[in-house]
């Protein structure tokens, strides 16, 4: 345990966290997802759900501010615009640790080539659909 940081946060995930570099991305999905088959380097989180892990990992990991978007979630089908209630807490959540930060809609396709690019994916144990998102690392300035 360390003061000031997020249980969730495994040693596994912070050494993650700390050796991706600037322009990485991880993804954070949910237990349906197929995350054997699309992560290039797989940190399972059994039993915490989405929320909790987002908000661990953004309490800690700086989003990158050199592209105009760097946080994208799946979306509902192919419906880009429609929002499930799993959509607005991801939204509610970025929006307190980036406040500047718009949250980017990805539909199927697009979703799943980006999450097969990231640096890492987190296998959560979130029960509800569509419950994905992809953060983008920044820098940390002198």
């Amino acid at each position: 345990m360390l003061k000031g940081i997020d249980p969730i946060l495994s040693p596994e995930l912070l050494s993650t966290l700390r050796a991706m570099g600037h322009g990485d991305e991880i993804a954070i999905v949910d237990g349906n997802y197929p995350g054997v088959e699309h992560a290039r380097r797989l940190i399972r989180l059994d039993g915490v759900p989405l929320l909790p892990v987002l908000n661990a990992v953004l309490s800690v990991l700086p989003i990158d501010d050199f592209v105009d978007e760097a946080i994208f979630r799946s979306t509902f089908r192919q419906e880009r615009d429609t929002l499930q209630p799993v959509h607005h807490e991801i939204i509610d959540c970025c929006a307190r640790r980036e406040p500047t930060r718009i949250v980017v809609p990805l539909v199927g396709a697009d979703f799943y080539s980006r999450v097969r690019a990231a640096h890492t994916l987190v296998q959560t144990s979130e029960p509800r659909l569509y419950a994905n998102v992809i953060l983008r690392k920044g820098v940390i300035y002198p």
